[in-house]
C-alpha cells in the first residue's frame, strides 16, 4: 500500500479492507512504519518503538474487529501496555516496563490495532506544549517550528504527519483538545467517567482527567468510544450508558440545537484575532445549518478557579510522586526531574489539608455553575485556543526564571519555594493560552475540538464545542453535520500529504 492510498482512508475504512481481505494487516504496518521512518526525524512525535510486536501479531487478528490490523500509536502516559515502559515523559521512569495493561489499553487492543509504539509528551502531561528535557520537542507537521500542543502533543503530531490515523490520548485541561487545535484534527473529550480508568487507579486529578483518541475523521473517534466506554470494577460512580451505539449519531440529524457562543476568556486575558475569527466563521456556518445561534458564556471566577486548579495539580502531583516513590522504592531525585515539575512537587509538600480540600471545593463549585448554564442551551462554542500554534519554546519558562526554578529548587524547601510566590504565579499566567478548555474537565462535560479554520499562515485554529453531562451523542451529531458541511479530512500539512 503506497502512502498516497493509506492516507486516504480513516482508520474504519482501513479496517474494512481489512476486512474484505483487500488488505493485509501486514501491509498497513509496513505503510505505517515507512511513513514513521520517513517523517518521525523531523516531528519527533514517536519516542518508543513497538513495531516488531505489531508485526509478530498480525498474523493473529480478528479480520471482524472493528479497526482489524489500523496501525495506532499510545500516548505514553497512562496507558500501561505490559512489558513496555510508560515514560511519562520523565528521566524518572523511562525504561521501567510496566507488569499489566491499564483496563483502557486492554479494551483498545481488543478493537484490533496494531499499536506501533508510544508518543512524545511534556513530563508527567502537566503542560500545554511538549517540550520535554527526556525526549526533545515535538514538532507541528504544519510548521515545524511551531508547537503541537499537549500534552498529547506526540499523538496529535503523528496523526497529522500521517503516520497512523488516530492515537490514543489523555485530556486533563484540555490535553487532547489542544492538540488537535494545533494539528487540524477532531479531538473529543467524553464525558468524565464514560471511559474506565483502571485496574490500579480509579481517577487521575480527581476525575478531570479522562483518556480517548485524537482522529481525523468523526465517525472514528466515535466507533472507539463504543468499543472502549463503561466503567468497570471499582469506579467511583457510573454515568449512564448511551441509548444507542455512537456510531450511529454520525450522520444523525442533530435538529435544531440552541448554541451559545463567545469570544471572552473565561480564564485568561485576551484572544488573538485568528481565534476571533474562527469562531464568527462557525457562527455563520450554524446559522446556515439552520441552528439558534446566541451570545452568552457562563460565569466563572478566573482568579479563583486557576489557583484552586493549580493548588489541586500540586497536589496531585506531590501525591503521584509519593506513589512512585514506593514502587522505585525510593525517593526521586532533583537531577530525575524537570526544574518546575520538581518545584511543583516541592509545593506540594508546603501544602495543608484544608488548603487542597478547600480547592477541591471551589472547582467543585465552579464546575456546577458551568454545568447549569447548559440548562438553557444544547452546546457552548468558543476558541479551542487564545491563539494559533505558538513558535517553540515561546510557552516555557525563559532562561531567567529557568535558572530561578533551578536555584529555588535546590533549596529542597516547599515553604521556600511558596515564599518566592512560585505557586501565585504559575496560577496567574496558568491558562492564558488554554482560557476555556479546562472548565469542562471539573465540570465532566463532553467537549471537543473541530478543525473548521486555517489562518492566512495556513495554520489551523481549531473551535471547540461543549455539551451537557453524558451527552456525547449531540456532540456527536453536530460534529459529523459540520464535518458533511466544511470538509477538512484531505486537508493536510505537507509533511503529512500524499
Amino acid at each position: 500500500m503506497t502512502h498516497d492510498e493509506y492516507v486516504r482512508h480513516d482508520a474504519t475504512a482501513l479496517a474494512e479492507l481489512v476486512s474484505a481481505g483487500a488488505v493485509a494487516p501486514l501491509e498497513l504496518i509496513d505503510a505505517a512504519i515507512r511513513r514513521l521512518e520517513a517523517v518521525n526525524p523531523a516531528v519527533n512525535a514517536v519516542v518508543y518503538r513497538m513495531d516488531d510486536e505489531a508485526r509478530a501479531l498480525a498474523g493473529g487478528v480478528d479480520r471482524d474487529a472493528v479497526f482489524a490490523g489500523v496501525p495506532f500509536l499510545a500516548k505514553d502516559l497512562q496507558s500501561d501496555y505490559a512489558g513496555h515502559p510508560t515514560s511519562c515523559g520523565s528521566r524518572l521512569m523511562a525504561g521501567r516496563a510496566r507488569e499489566r495493561d491499564t483496563e483502557l489499553v486492554r479494551r483498545v487492543r481488543a478493537t484490533g490495532v496494531s499499536v506501533l509504539g508510544k508518543t512524545n509528551v511534556p513530563e508527567f502531561g502537566l503542560l500545554p506544549y511538549t517540550e520535554p528535557e527526556l525526549w526533545g520537542p515535538c514538532r507541528n507537521p504544519w510548521a515545524p517550528d511551531r508547537t503541537p500542543g499537549g500534552s498529547s502533543g506526540g499523538s496529535a503530531a503523528a496523526v497529522a504527519a500521517g503516520i497512523v490515523p488516530m492515537a490514543g490520548g489523555g485530556d486533563g485541561a484540555g490535553s487532547i483538545r489542544m492538540p488537535a487545535s494545533c494539528c487540524g484534527l477532531f479531538g473529543f473529550k467524553p464525558t468524565r467517567g464514560r471511559n474506565p480508568r483502571g485496574p490500579g487507579r480509579v481517577e487521575s486529578w480527581r476525575g478531570a482527567a479522562i483518556e480517548h483518541v485524537l482522529t481525523r475523521s468523526v465517525r472514528d473517534s466515535a466507533v472507539m468510544l463504543d468499543a472502549t466506554h463503561g466503567a468497570d470494577p471499582g469506579a467511583p460512580y457510573e454515568i449512564a450508558p448511551p441509548a444507542r451505539p455512537f456510531v450511529r449519531e454520525v450522520g444523525s440529524d442533530p435538529g435544531r440545537m440552541r448554541i451559545a457562543w463567545t469570544t471572552e476568556p473565561t480564564l485568561g486575558s485576551s484572544v488573538h484575532p485568528d481565534c476571533v475569527e474562527a469562531v464568527a466563521g462557525a457562527v455563520g456556518l450554524l446559522e446556515e445549518l439552520g441552528h439558534e445561534v446566541v451570545e452568552a458564556s457562563p460565569p466563572v471566577d478566573r482568579a479563583a478557579f486557576a489557583r484552586a486548579f493549580v493548588v489541586m495539580l500540586a497536589g496531585e502531583l506531590g501525591a503521584e510522586l509519593e506513589e512512585l516513590a514506593r514502587m522505585l522504592e525510593r525517593k526521586p531525585r532533583r537531577t530525575e526531574l524537570e526544574p518546575l515539575t520538581w518545584c511543583l512537587g516541592l509545593v506540594s509538600r508546603a501544602l495543608s489539608a484544608r488548603e487542597y480540600a478547600d480547592a477541591l471545593r471551589i472547582l467543585e463549585c465552579c464546575g456546577k455553575r458551568v454545568a447549569r448554564f447548559f440548562t438553557d442551551v444544547d452546546a457552548l462554542l468558543t476558541p479551542t485556543l487564545a491563539t494559533p500554534p505558538p513558535k517553540l519554546g515561546a510557552l516555557s519558562p525563559g532562561p531567567a526564571e529557568h535558572v530561578r526554578l533551578r536555584m529555588v529548587g535546590a533549596l529542597g524547601s516547599g515553604r521556600i519555594v511558596r515564599l518566592a510566590g512560585l505557586l501565585d504565579r504559575m496560577a496567574e499566567g496558568a491558562f492564558d493560552f488554554t482560557p476555556w478548555t479546562p472548565v469542562f474537565n471539573i465540570s465532566g462535560q463532553p467537549a471537543m475540538s473541530v478543525p473548521l479554520h486555517w489562518n492566512a499562515e495556513g495554520l489551523p485554529v481549531g473551535v471547540h464545542f461543549a455539551a451537557r453531562v453524558g451527552d456525547e451523542a449531540a456532540l456527536l451529531r453536530l460534529a459529523a453535520q459540520l464535518e458533511r458541511a466544511r470538509p477538512w479530512f484531505d486537508r493536510l500539512p505537507e509533511t503529512g500529504g500524499r
